[in-house]
């Protein structure tokens, strides 16, 4: 029986992640739980999985929480940095499914990771943002950190019995979003709720934007060359609106393995939480003679000058990616708050790089205040868009 803790309950692959446990209870028990202001579906996941802990951002919400689940409930409450530090290092615990939104989730993974514990990881920044420390961290821990995107997965899968001398590249595939086919003019008036309906996949909001922007694909891009050991030149992206193709390997001899399956999170988080192994599963299955034709295309640079950034973060080095990663999180918020149109949130981006100072070899409070400069300034240029 393996020991989960879930950072990040109450989002898209939390919950994804619980759908697993739950279908097969007899593999998994949930130990701890982290969440943000969610406190009602936290609530029923604390009552279906009653683990020992769980923590929400703030003492007014765990008070809430504490009200709602009685005096009867055996989980202790937690709130704030040191309940969500807590959740990550709890003892009992085999492995911790990082996924939390954001930047956020770099501190909890990195107290997982000096806890001992396995990760499995959904949560892309704690890589684009600090990727030196937190595999050298994890190296010395003897930690496996084990991908939960589905194009990380995919390549992770197709690595499987293959020596890493014998890549010559990865290839990600990317969906288009919703907007892989819209006007300048239309891309200019997207609301955030049409940002938000994306054709294949059901995600959390601050990721779906980044689809449709193509910032979530070079955010991809920077965690692959990580995880893989590999260079961005040897890193492409391809446009494959069907999804079925999450991602692929070139090998040396020519020979290119792909990994396909249904556009379904929980395939690669039960690979995860089951690696080696792989859990049985009844549905959904791929049929690809109803799918039909799968469909490939190079990307645009100009449609989608996101990528560009984030290839020239990656070059940068440094603490530039933090700063990529922390620009574009407020982009994204002050967009989603209708504080600046869809087709403003890479320019702010690309302002902050530009005047962004680059620190090389950054420790964690150098990427910590680096990840702050970006939101600041970013923050700031945007209250000037509209004074």
């Amino acid at each position: 029986m393996k020991r989960i803790t879930v950072l990040g309950s109450t989002g898209s692959i939390g919950v994804s992640t619980l759908d697993v446990v739950a279908a097969h209870a007899d593999e998994f028990t949930v130990t701890a739980l982290a969440a943000g202001r969610n406190i009602s579906l936290l609530e029923r996941q604390i009552e279906r999985f009653r683990p020992l802990l769980a923590a929400v951002i703030d003492e007014a919400h765990a008070r809430e929480l504490r009200k709602r689940l009685g005096s009867t409930s055996s989980t202790e409450i937690l709130f704030g940095e040191a309940g969500y530090r807590e959740t990550a290092i709890v003892s009992d615990a085999d492995m911790v499914v990082s996924a939390m939104v954001g930047a956020a989730g770099l501190l909890p993974t990195l107290e997982a990771i000096a806890a001992g514990k396995d990760i499995a990881l959904a949560n892309k920044e704690t890589l684009v943002m600090a990727g030196h420390i937190v595999l050298r961290r994890a190296a010395e821990m003897g930690v496996k950190i084990l991908p939960v995107d589905s194009e990380h997965s995919a390549i992770f899968q197709c690595l499987q019995g293959s020596r890493s001398e014998d890549v010559k590249r990865i290839i990600l595939t990317a969906s288009g979003g919703p907007f892989l086919h819209a006007t300048e003019r239309e891309m200019a008036g997207v609301t955030p709720a049409q940002a938000l309906r994306h054709p294949n996949w059901a995600m959390g909001k601050k990721i779906t934007i980044d689809s449709a922007t193509m910032m979530n694909k070079g955010l991809e891009v920077i965690e692959a060359g990580w995880l893989f050991g590999l260079p961005e030149t040897a890193i492409d992206v391809l446009i494959h609106p069907q999804s079925i193709v999450h991602s692929l390997v070139e090998f040396r001899d020519g020979s290119v393995i792909a990994q396909l399956g249904v556009p379904d999170m929980r395939l690669p988080i039960a690979y995860a939480l089951s690696y080696p192994r792989r859990l049985r599963r009844e549905e959904p299955h791929l049929d690809l003679g109803r799918v039909g034709a799968l469909t490939f295309q190079n990307v645009d640079p100009d449609r989608f000058p996101a990528l560009r950034l984030a290839y020239q973060a990656v070059q940068a080095g440094g603490t530039m990616p933090a700063v990529l990663n922390g620009a574009n999180e407020e982009a994204v918020k002050s967009f989603l708050d209708e504080k600046i149109k869809f087709n403003r949130i890479v320019p702010v981006v690309e302002e902050a790089l530009t005047r962004h100072r680059v620190q090389a070899d950054p420790g964690i409070e150098e990427i910590l205040a680096a990840d702050r400069w970006a939101r600041r300034e970013t923050g700031r240029a945007i209250e000037g868009m509209k004074n």
